[in-house]
């Protein structure tokens, strides 16, 4: 679990960003953001449900909440040496405050302690915060695929290198090599 505190009006009471392992019973709350900030093609319940289901051996999902609400979450999908990030996802009222960069970070962190050496993502080219928060994680364009949100709407495949583990080495299994 990671707490971070994250800027609000001056003399404003802040209660503390946790973020921590996505559970069955955030799906609500998840869902209500996913609704909010992907009105044209949200993913479903049965989505989420099948993306927890592979947890821990493939996937690994976060929520952002400030007190009891859910203002985030993300998730990763894991094939040692790479990942995939699958989904990140601020409440509007809470973007800008560095909590994509918190789930994302949080993300990089499960990846790397698997062995992880490079995190890929699809990102639709003309979302610029998306962009600006990737490119200041050290996410860089590989590619376009166009149309892939839609007609119109290209997305950028981007990926950032990992440093290893310290004391190990990329794409070794955590305890080490077996002789």
């Amino acid at each position: 679990m990671t707490a971070l505190r994250s800027g609000h009006l001056p003399g404003a009471a802040v209660e503390p960003l946790v973020v921590d392992r996505m559970r069955w019973w955030d799906l609500e709350e998840v869902q209500a953001v996913e609704r909010t900030l992907f009105a044209e093609d949200p993913w479903t319940a049965g989505q989420f449900w099948s993306e927890l289901a592979r947890v821990p051996e493939s996937r690994w999902y976060v929520v952002a909440r400030r007190g009891s609400q859910v203002v985030g979450y993300a998730g990763i999908f894991v094939v040692v040496p790479e990942a995939d990030i699958q989904t990140v996802a601020v409440a509007r009222a809470e973007q800008g405050r560095g909590i994509g960069q918190a789930l994302v970070s949080a993300l990089f962190d499960r990846a790397r302690s698997l062995g992880v050496s490079v995190v890929q993502l699809e990102v639709r080219a003309d979302n610029a915060a998306a962009l600006a928060l990737y490119g200041g994680l050290g996410f860089t364009a590989d590619g376009r695929r166009r149309d892939y949100y839609g007609r119109g709407r290209d997305a950028l495949l981007m990926s950032a290198r990992l440093p290893p583990p310290h004391g190990r080495e990329p794409g070794e299994p955590p305890g080490g090599t077996s002789a």
